[in-house]
């Protein structure tokens, strides 16, 4: 599916939500038929990340705008640098700024956390992934950043991988009684289960399960807890005969993950990272919005 039919949605109830009855300082203070040129500029460094739906903010409101891009998603800003350059009705660049500028910054600030963290553990092969803790309404736009800053998409949602945390195994009984109980299900649908001790570990590896998150603990704990993974990958070659060793169950590290200890995670063995922090804790990246030439709206002769 593409950005802009996704995007388009939440751009309307943005506008809406802006907009209400109408922009009243734009339309008593600026002439119906007034043309403007107007350029983003970045105020900060950062990664970009939205242009595309700024550009639908701004064909939502005048679809004869000009939206001239000169960067794109993914690229580096810097203080200074113009992002994109808007031309047509005043009126529309005006009104539909603020909602532009809101998705520029804050889909720029979860790329350029994102890409902090990717830089940080850049060599080790692990994987830095989001998680659910997004903005509700926004979150295939914010995993859509992560995946500009060069992170990876943890589940979209809770239909499309099975993760049984520590609730589902209270509720369920235990780790394998609630990997049974999805195993009967017989859907092709990853499993993944939260472990919080060695006692959790072993059993989640017994029950055959896609990837285990070691959830919360300490380096101590996740290099014991790999270390028993990487046994039973071994065991279960031994016993198939396999000439290589398997792939699963997969390792993933969650919880109290910061810039400063993520890289020293990585180093563990663990084979995926998931941040809350990418979609929660970023900061907008600063920009801004200038009018850079006004005149008559232009107007097309007949034959």
């Amino acid at each position: 599916m593409k950005l802009e039919t996704i995007a388009t949605p939440m751009v309307r109830m943005a506008l809406t939500e802006d907009i209400g009855g109408g922009d009243i300082t734009t339309g008593t203070t600026v002439a119906e038929d007034l043309h403007a040129s107007a350029a983003i500029f970045a105020r900060e460094g950062g990664v970009l990340a939205g242009l595309e739906v700024a550009r639908i903010v701004f064909r939502e409101l005048d679809a004869n705008i000009e939206f001239t891009p000169h960067m794109k998603d993914g690229e580096n800003l810097a203080a200074g640098k113009r992002v994109c350059t808007i031309s047509g009705n005043a009126r529309a660049v005006l009104t539909g700024e603020r909602v532009a500028l809101n998705f520029l910054q804050r889909l720029s600030g979860v790329a350029t956390l994102t890409n902090r963290f990717v830089r940080r553990v850049r060599g080790t092969g692990v994987r830095i992934t989001d998680t659910r803790k997004t903005t509700p309404g926004m979150r295939i736009l914010e995993k859509y950043a992560v995946n500009v800053g060069g992170g990876a998409s943890h589940r979209f949602g809770l239909f499309d991988m099975y993760l049984v945390k520590e609730n589902h195994i209270k509720a369920a009984g235990s780790i394998s009684a609630a990997v049974r109980r999805i195993k009967a299900k017989e859907r092709d649908i990853p499993i993944e289960v939260e472990a919080k001790s060695y006692e959790q570990v072993k059993e989640a590896c017994e029950c055959g399960v896609d990837r285990i998150l070691l959830d919360n603990m300490s380096l101590t704990h996740i290099n014991k807890s790999v270390e028993i993974i990487n046994n039973h990958r071994q065991q279960t070659r031994f016993r198939k005969g396999q000439t290589e060793e398997p792939s699963k169950p997969e390792i993933e590290a969650s919880g109290g993950v910061t810039l400063e200890n993520v890289k020293e995670i990585a180093l563990t063995g663990v084979e995926y990272i998931s941040v809350g922090a990418l979609t929660h804790s970023f900061s907008s990246v600063d920009m801004s919005l200038l009018i850079e030439e006004v005149g008559p709206q232009a107007t097309s002769s007949g034959a």
